[in-house]
């Protein structure tokens, strides 16, 4: 392979690929020279084909791959044995954890007579959780995680159905995902785009009588519009048309505010009653026929009078429908931080893919070796062989259990040894397995590939997963706030819906809380907890959610901190020294307030006194 040209990127790391080369030069090297002129945009070419080739290692299909695009003739013969889906799976459980649990904060400070606030996040805590238990939601993120730990990034969809009376939950191919950024590049990677589309082919369908077509899902935020209604045009096809008021102005939906001096329509949001806003979110789903379009039509900018929209099963038209919320309900996942000015992720076998192509090579050549040393090639010499009466030629020989050959006085029989070879090949898979280890930083103990005796201690096998946590806690903080989000939308989404149990006001901040991602020496943590509230530089609080991440079979930590309480004595006396306040003693044990006369209990004298 020549180099072309230089390019540094998001998938710079996949550039000795022939199949990443320039899209507008076609060739037989080149397969997505074919998307050139179709409504991909030139720049995602690259990102598409980053995701196709992870997904063919993935699936074991790298070889075929080579072999399709002319990176390796032999790729065909290439033996792949599923090291990088066990990559993939092993990061995801690690990232993972044990659990994923929906936190609110402040919840946990709602013990039996709680604060308005706390009873709220109680409230919210509780209805999430049972949305989660409807939705599926651990296996939605193990969908969506698995795809951003495999492709660098992952798409949640949000929408509410009127149904259902709940929030719908979908995870998507990132490779349909086509966000719309400003063109002067000052959109920092952290922020939302204003325009996103989805998009898909839709393949011929000659028993329908369908053509090839493409779907696009798009949703935008833009001013508030004026009410509209299903419409339908002269030959019937459905639109939306907006409607005018009796003055001829334009007509406006209920509890929205037209300011005639500037024609800006505002609303107030239930998780924003004391912020009008002027924007809302448009949804528009059309598909056109692949036919219609041109070469200079790309995804952002298909001819409109081509589209037909599609109708939703309550029949409101998909043309720019007002979904009455003020944000975007898609959330983008990236399996990593995105490096300044970028918005892709960087999946977690990117560094190590030509490390899995090494690996895969030398177990192809294992293979062949093993051929070669479990049937070894024999050259004999003075060999009375067997001779075929038709031809007069001698017989093929065919080494067989029982064979028998009869030796000249010099003949010789001599065996090629391919042992030495297969065991130099082995070792160097043990070689690189260990260069994937370390430089994936999942180590060769987070793979289970390391010996146990070569851990003298458990600190040294802290040390060992060393990378591994280091890896865990950044997959964990790309992820953070974009669960945050998605829960925010979760708690808008359903106010919005007017929902039962979800009244106006402002969202409450929930997250996902992982489990550990190790196992953890719960006796040396409980050890560790004793000793730090008893020395009182822990408080209970502190040490109880240290029991629980360790994974003791805690479930609501205020509940048993109280069980605590009721039977701390020792801590109650020491209560009693220092304020003499006998109610605050009572309330701290869980005793109802003392009655207001003391009963005289009647001694008995000692026996012989009178």
């Amino acid at each position: 392979m020549r180099l072309r040209d230089l390019i540094t990127d998001v998938w710079s790391w996949l550039d000795y690929k022939p199949a990443m080369a320039d899209p507008r030069r076609a060739g037989r090297r080149n397969e997505w020279a074919k998307l050139t002129g179709s409504w991909v945009p030139d720049e995602d070419l690259r990102r598409l084909a980053a995701y196709r080739m992870l997904a063919a290692y993935d699936s074991n299909q790298a070889g075929q791959l080579a072999a399709v695009s002319g990176d390796d003739e032999t790729g065909l013969e290439r033996r792949e044995l599923g090291d990088a889906s066990k990559l993939v799976d092993t990061a995801l459980g690690y990232l993972l954890g044990s659990e994923q649990t929906i936190s609110v904060a402040g919840a946990e400070r709602a013990d039996d007579e709680p604060s308005p606030e706390a009873a709220a996040a109680l409230a919210v805590q509780d209805r999430l959780r049972a949305w989660a238990e409807k939705e599926l939601l651990p296996l939605r993120v193990q969908q969506a995680e698995r795809t951003a730990i495999l492709l660098g990034d992952a798409v949640y969809s949000l929408a509410w159905d009127p149904g259902k009376q709940r929030v719908l939950l979908r995870t998507w191919d990132p490779g349909l995902y086509f966000p719309e950024w400003p063109e002067d590049g000052e959109h920092d990677g952290a922020e939302f785009p204003a325009r996103v589309h989805l998009a898909w082919e839709l393949p011929e369908d000659e028993r329908r009588g369908l053509k090839a077509r493409l779907r696009r899902i798009t949703y935008e935020l833009a001013p508030i519009a004026p009410a509209s209604r299903r419409g339908t045009t002269s030959d019937g096809t459905p639109v939306r048309e907006y409607l005018t008021a009796e003055d001829g102005g334009p007509a406006v939906i209920a509890g929205d505010t037209l300011t005639p001096e500037t024609g800006a329509i505002t609303r107030t949001y239930p998780w924003a009653p004391k912020r009008p806003s002027a924007w809302t979110c448009f949804l528009t789903d059309a598909e056109w026929d692949l036919d219609d379009l041109k070469h200079a039509d790309v995804l952002y900018d298909l001819p409109m009078h081509k589209a037909r929209y599609r109708v939703r099963s309550d029949g409101e038209v998909l043309d720019r429908l007002d979904l009455m919320v003020d944000f975007i309900p898609l959330v983008h996942v990236t399996n990593s931080i995105p490096a300044s000015g970028e918005h892709w992720g960087k999946p977690t076998v990117a560094t190590v893919l030509q490390a899995l192509d090494e690996l895969s090579a030398t177990d192809t050549d294992s293979s062949g070796a093993s051929a070669t040393t479990g049937t070894p090639i024999i050259g004999l010499a003075g060999a009375r062989l067997p001779i075929d009466r038709t031809t007069g030629q001698p017989l093929p020989v065919k080494v067989r259990a029982g064979t028998v050959w009869q030796l000249n006085d010099n003949g010789r029989m001599d065996v090629l040894d391919t042992s030495a070879q297969l065991a130099e090949l082995r070792a160097r898979v043990d070689h690189v397995l260990d260069r994937i280890a370390a430089n994936s930083r999942l180590t060769a103990a987070g793979l289970g590939t390391l010996d146990p005796t070569a851990l003298p201690s458990g600190y040294a096998l802290q040390l060992a997963l060393g990378p591994l946590d280091t890896l865990v806690a950044a997959m964990r903080l790309a992820r953070t706030h974009k669960y945050a989000v998605l829960l925010r939308m979760v708690q808008r989404l359903h106010q919005a819906g007017q929902a039962d149990g979800w009244p106006t006001g402002e969202s409450l901040p929930a997250r996902l809380v992982w489990g550990p991602h190790t196992p953890t020496d719960r006796a040396a943590v409980l050890d560790e907890v004793v000793k730090g509230v008893g020395a009182g530089v822990l408080s209970v609080e502190t040490g109880v959610r240290m029991l629980m991440d360790a994974g003791y079979p805690i479930d609501d930590a205020q509940q048993e901190i109280t069980r605590i309480q009721l039977r701390a004595f020792d801590d109650a006396a020491r209560l009693a020294d220092a304020t003499g306040d006998n109610a605050a003693v009572r309330d701290y044990l869980g005793l109802p307030p003392a009655a207001d006369e003391m009963p005289q209990i009647q001694v008995s004298p000692p026996a012989g006194e009178s």
